[in-house]
């Protein structure tokens, strides 16, 4: 039988996964970028590569994506920088701690080794956090990398097998197996994958997709001022506002000595300008954590805009309009650590082999479904 042609439409993080995953399952595989690839959100990214339990789906999707990241790991070049200093999860008080001892309970029976700290364990783990935190969750499989040349290299695994990587080529349109290029020219396929992120909605008409606006500052060099991923445990709470601003605390040290600032979610500001009403947000919050950090230098603040879906879990599967139209996108801030979860269940379902993770979750057909029934708004 001759191989099924596929276009990938984007090569950020997902996108380059997902060419890569095609490409290595004997698709002929076109890859398409409107700029340079692991650029836009990719580049905009923390490059957190987490478990995350906020619902049965999103740990499934997270702790295999960590797992195929472990199993891709001693073929990272040194450039991605790829780190595995795990996660530490802050509780402020002992409300917080209790939700430490569920997320403890939660990630071991998915078999997910973590520790719980208490106040003095925290405090050796992390000597400039602020004292009177209450203690913590290390999870200590965590990692984290440098997004943009992640990307690059997994473009570079799908050129490896056979896929064209065209960059610079902006796509007009995409549907009945026809992708229509701005420049007028046109390309045809089997199978076209838009894993265009936060535009995504602008190729696929419907789409039940929303901007939202994140920024991060970068300091200069402070070798072990943190030594994992530190995230406040208020962090989901932020995560669940879909309308008012909010900041919380998470800080990431990087191989070279340098500190990563986040995070911030915006919904009604679809500017890339920086706000600098909510940098300073992002500022003191983080000083309430690690009250040091407010004499460290920023070398760059930057903005950066994630595609997030109404329940918080990525679209991965056919599009409900085109069936010639299938989407990788949706990932809100969880893109770099689900891309290969994601390459991977959208490779299964395209070629009728199982997974090691049910696909259901993630189908757009569930937002279709809502909609009969009234489950979203």
């Amino acid at each position: 039988m001759a191989a099924r042609d596929a276009i990938v439409i984007g090569a950020g993080i997902v996108g380059a996964a997902c060419a890569a995953e095609l490409a290595h399952a004997g698709l002929r595989v076109t890859l398409l970028e409107q700029a340079q690839p692991g650029t836009d959100a990719t580049a905009a990214g923390m490059g957190h590569i987490v478990v995350m339990d906020d619902s049965p789906a999103q740990l499934a999707l997270t702790h295999l994506s960590r797992q195929l990241w472990d199993n891709l790991a001693p073929s990272l070049p040194d450039t991605v920088e790829f780190d595995r200093c795990g996660t530490l999860w802050i509780a402020q008080d002992e409300e917080e701690m209790a939700e430490v001892h569920r997320k403890h309970a939660t990630y071991g029976a998915a078999g997910v080794e973590t520790e719980i700290l208490d106040a003095a364990g925290l405090h050796a783990a992390e000597p400039n956090l602020a004292a009177g935190l209450a203690g913590g969750l290390l999870v200590p499989g965590d990692a984290v990398l440098y997004p943009p040349v992640a990307a690059r290299f997994l473009v570079e695994r799908a050129v490896a097998s056979s896929a064209k990587f065209l960059a610079d080529t902006p796509v007009a349109s995409a549907q009945n197996h026809t992708v229509t290029l701005r420049d007028g020219s046109s390309l045809h396929a089997d199978v076209i994958v838009n894993a265009a992120g936060a535009s995504a909605g602008q190729l696929t008409p419907g789409l039940p997709i929303r901007k939202r606006k994140g920024h991060l500052v970068i300091t200069d060099r402070y070798p072990g001022f943190c030594r994992h991923q530190l995230i406040e445990l208020g962090y989901l709470k932020s995560a669940h506002s879909v309308s008012a601003d909010s900041v919380a605390f998470n800080l990431q040290p990087r191989r070279t000595g340098q500190m990563l600032l986040g995070s911030s979610r915006q919904y009604t500001d679809e500017s890339s300008a920086v706000d600098g009403r909510i940098v300073q947000a992002m500022i003191e919050r983080a000083e309430h954590y690690a009250p040091g950090i407010g004499a460290l230098s920023a070398l760059r603040i930057w903005t950066g805009f994630r595609a997030a879906t109404p329940d918080k879990l990525p679209l991965i599967g056919p599009s409900l309009a085109d069936a010639s139209v299938w989407l990788a996108t949706g990932h809100e801030g969880l893109g770099i650590t689900t891309s290969l979860a994601t390459a991977r269940l959208l490779a299964d379902q395209l070629l009728g082999r199982p997974s090691p993770i049910a696909a259901e979750p993630y189908l757009p057909a569930r937002f279709e479904n809502a909609q009969k029934t009234g489950a979203h708004d």
